[in-house]
């Protein structure tokens, strides 16, 4: 029968340390800085960056919260425009 092996926060704490260190080596980051270098973003992208529906974002593009280009079938956004209405809304 095999022994059980206990995890103490310290294990974790290093577990994370190794694994970020590892993600940074190969170069894989978090979306949020990769989105915010581009100037335009496409629609899934920004239901991502500001955790809102489809729905929601049909509706800032509908009232004009919002300004999109559509090139093929494809919504883009200005990063500019989402950092404004995210200034703007702040509270």
């Amino acid at each position: 029968m095999p022994a059980i092996e206990l995890i103490s926060k310290d294990d974790l704490e290093q577990f994370k340390n190794e694994l970020f260190a590892e993600l940074r080596r190969m170069g894989i980051r978090s979306q949020g800085p990769a989105i915010q270098n581009k100037e335009w973003i496409k629609s899934y992208e920004v239901r991502k960056l500001l955790n809102i529906s489809p729905g929601t974002l049909q509706n800032l593009r509908i009232n004009g919260t919002l300004h999109y280009t559509k090139i093929g079938g494809i919504l883009y956004y200005k990063t500019e425009d989402i950092n404004k209405l995210l200034e703007n809304n702040l509270r």
